[in-house]
Formats: structure tokens, C-alpha cells, sequence
């Protein structure tokens, strides 16, 4: 069944399948953004100390590195639920 949010969203329900896709990847994402903030705060205090200034500013690489998984974890995400969807719901 296909429903439309308030704000025009397709929203396609394919049961149990959407849920936990969705839980799945919700989770891989803040996961992600809890690394990406614990890199960029340890980096940071690292900057701090002349001696570590070179680790943080690796720390500082690697977070930046995880904000590009974001947007990635989202479409793949999506693509998933399309494949979820296509299967169950384009039986020829």
C-alpha cells in the first residue's frame, strides 16, 4: 500500500521488511555520527598539545571521511527498500 505524507513523501509500506531495513541502516547511521563526533572532539583536544597536533589532524581526516559514508548509508538505503519493494510487489 502506498501512502502520501503531509509533505508529498512517498511513503511505500512493505511490512516487516521497511521496519527493520529502516532500524538497520537508522542505526548504522548514528552510529556513524557518534564516530564522526568522537574523532573530531578527541582531535580536537589533541590540537591542544604541539606534540599530538599531528594525530589530531588525522583524527580531523577520518571525520571528514565519515561525513561522505552519510550521505551513503542513505542511498544505499534506499536502494534496498526499492529492491525490497520491486520484488515483492512487481511479480510478473
Amino acid at each position: 500500500m502506498i501512502f502520501y505524507k503531509k509533505n508529498r513523501e512517498l511513503d511505500v509500506d512493505i511490512g516487516n521488511h521497511h521496519i527493520v531495513i529502516w532500524r538497520r541502516y537508522e542505526a548504522l547511521g548514528a552510529l556513524n555520527d557518534l564516530l564522526i563526533a568522537i574523532w573530531f572532539l578527541i582531535g580536537s583536544f589533541f590540537f591542544l598539545n604541539d606534540s599530538l597536533m599531528q594525530s589530531g589532524t588525522w583524527l580531523f581526516i577520518v571525520g571528514s571521511a565519515q561525513l561522505i559514508i552519510k550521505p551513503l548509508i542513505k542511498l544505499i538505503s534506499l536502494i534496498h527498500v526499492a529492491q525490497i519493494y520491486n520484488k515483492n510487489y512487481n511479480k510478473n
